[in-house]
């Protein structure tokens, strides 16, 4: 199997990251694996895409970080491969970082793996489906059942009253991730309100959520391939991230801290609503962040965490994706690369 994994910058890329793990074990498995920068991908004269593409030089890896440093050393394999011609381009770049710095560089993976699915190249994350998830309003898709109370909106006034109305609220930007620029904000302090406002407004729209109360025990976050609980050997890719302090974010980088999940009923019943919305878009890997009986986020752009749950579980998750990655290429082999995209994601 011939496999791209398109990222923001290879130079950014880290060992713990969940491509990186990817990228070891496909190796390791014997797979052609090349690592894309966004801004490393041409559509050349010959109507045919083509890249500038990176892959480590060794066929085996013990970790991340020797397949890290082999993918930035001297010795790495530079070629210029024509993407046309891969079994799978893995979209693992998150446009939201683009912000404010490479706009151009925001719908440029999805825009090239568009092209490349002409020739049967797999596209996952399918790349029309992620078009409707560029922002936070994609959550808004999925049916009430799972999702907080919310306003979308510039207008302070109505923000406000939201505001007034649930005592307390979570605001956000529309574009954003990682937990940049969330913030608790309370009717009884007008003073921090009108400045947590004014500071998020400056990214655009601004979300107004309801505040589950349970965020305070922090969040869950469980990884659905192919509309389903990853399941590999008996355990669920899922794990906990519990708040550090009196920061209301759970995510690790913000400060949270890991622990074991105990899925529940709920859990699964929430996975299973979302389910036909994500088949539908071809959302191949999926992480859900679940909070109560609610879904606070749906992360179909780079989900990261299948090593923090690999390390909670003992299980290496990436080799139940390299399952189903070899799965489809077989398929696709038996329908001469001639299949629709948004279907082979999701088989």
């Amino acid at each position: 199997m011939r496999i791209g994994f398109v990222v923001n910058d290879i130079k950014t890329e880290e060992p713990g990251y969940t491509t990186t793990r990817l990228g070891v074990t496909a190796t390791n498995r014997g797979h052609e694996a090349w690592v894309i920068s966004v801004g490393d991908l041409a559509y050349d004269p010959d109507e045919l895409v083509r890249a500038n593409a990176t892959r480590a030089p060794r066929a085996r890896y013990k970790d991340g970080a020797g397949y890290m440093r082999d993918l930035h050393g001297k010795n790495a394999i530079k070629e210029r491969v024509t993407v046309d011609d891969l079994d799978v381009l893995f979209l693992r770049n998150v446009p939201s970082d683009e912000k404010g710095t490479r706009e151009w560089a925001r719908t440029a993976a999805l825009d090239f793996g568009r092209v490349a699915m002409r020739h049967g190249v797999i596209v996952l994350n399918d790349p029309n489906g992620l078009a409707k998830a560029e922002n936070k309003m994609y959550f808004q898709m999925f049916p009430e059942e799972v999702r907080p109370r919310t306003l979308i909106s510039r207008d302070r006034s109505l923000i406000r009253d939201f505001v007034h109305e649930e005592g307390r609220a979570v605001l956000k930007p529309l574009h954003g991730s990682g937990g940049e620029s969330v913030f608790l904000v309370r009717s009884d302090d007008p003073s921090n309100l009108n400045q947590m406002i004014d500071a998020v407004a400056r990214d655009g729209y601004i979300i107004a959520q309801e505040y589950l109360t349970q965020a305070e025990n922090g969040d869950t976050r469980l990884f659905l391939m192919n509309g389903e609980p990853l399941r590999h050997k008996g355990r669920y890719a899922a794990f906990r991230r519990v708040r550090q302090g009196g920061d209301m974010r759970s995510n690790l980088h913000a400060g949270g801290s890991l622990a074991k999940a105990t899925l529940t009923e709920t859990d699964f019943h929430l996975a299973e609503i979302v389910r036909p919305k994500l088949v539908q878009d071809g959302m191949f890997l999926v992480g859900i962040d679940i909070v109560g009986d609610k879904l606070m986020e749906i992360n179909v752009f780079s989900p990261g965490g299948l090593g923090s749950s690999q390390k909670l579980e003992g299980v290496n998750f990436n080799d139940a994706v390299m399952d189903s990655l070899e799965r489809k290429v077989s398929y696709m082999g038996f329908y001469r690369r001639n299949f629709n995209n948004t279907e082979m994601a999701m088989l």
